[in-house]
């Protein structure tokens, strides 16, 4: 009841200069992640439906491993033991020359966790769609990859753009772990700001409507493409 309220901590500096930084080191993270997981997922979804038992074997392997260990679990093993695994040389260009060791590393761990979510997602769109039209594209004379490229990945695309915008939120929003391995983001420097002027309601209020205004508006351009690409009777019948 005696809190003193300052919201003008917020925008003095350095404190102002040090929540534009971590949003930005956030937006990079989650943009980085997102690359690699959209496009590494997709590779392992596409894998999980082929007729090759080795590459859904492989594929199903890595979707159960990523998905299945604590994503906090992998960022400390990614940034704490891996280097250890390396030869020497090699761990130690890891662990002091790899340029922004914190941020690569927060990256590839967000990156291949998620893709293992976005695999499941490519491959629940692509098995939606019917062995119909697969069988369709071979009969008309296309190749596998062809049928995947020009017939299964435009369609299936376009049906998951709804559960793809769940997993960017979600890696968006995850990318506050990456202040466990010394990434200051937007929660890392909230959080400084509190041990610094002890104004924590008022750092931390910040950072929250800073992960809403981002995630509302990814909500909202989202919901955009979704209305623009639909596909009657395939996608929610509330897209318009």
């Amino acid at each position: 009841m005696n809190y003193n309220w300052d919201w003008g901590v917020l925008i003095r500096e350095p404190y102002f200069e040090w929540l534009v930084s971590g949003f930005l080191w956030t937006i990079s993270v989650s943009v980085a992640a997102w690359i690699l997981a959209f496009s590494l997922g997709s590779v392992v979804g596409i894998a999980r439906t082929t007729n090759s038992k080795l590459l859904r074997g492989i594929g199903t392997c890595y979707v159960e491993t990523f998905r299945n260990i604590p994503l906090l679990v992998q960022m400390f093993l990614w940034y704490f033991v891996f280097p250890e695994l390396l030869p020497e040389d090699a761990g130690m260009w890891v662990k002091r020359e790899l340029p922004m060791p914190e941020f690569t590393t927060a990256v590839v761990c967000l990156g291949l966790y998620t893709a293992s979510r976005v695999a499941e997602q490519v491959r629940a769109g692509i098995e939606a769609i019917g062995q119909g039209q697969r069988n369709a594209g071979l009969a008309m004379g296309l190749t596998p990859a062809q049928v995947y490229r020009y017939v299964l990945l435009p369609v299936s695309y376009r049906i998951i753009v709804p559960p793809l915008t769940s997993e960017f939120l979600t890696i968006f929003k995850n990318s506050s772990l990456a202040l466990t391995i010394g990434v200051l983001e937007t929660t890392a420097q909230a959080r400084q700001i509190e041990e610094y002027t002890f104004q924590g309601f008022e750092a931390f209020t910040a950072a929250t409507l800073l992960y809403i205004i981002v995630t509302s508006t990814v909500m909202l351009l989202m919901k955009l493409i979704e209305g623009r690409l639909r596909i009657p009777g395939m996608i929610s019948l509330g897209a318009k």
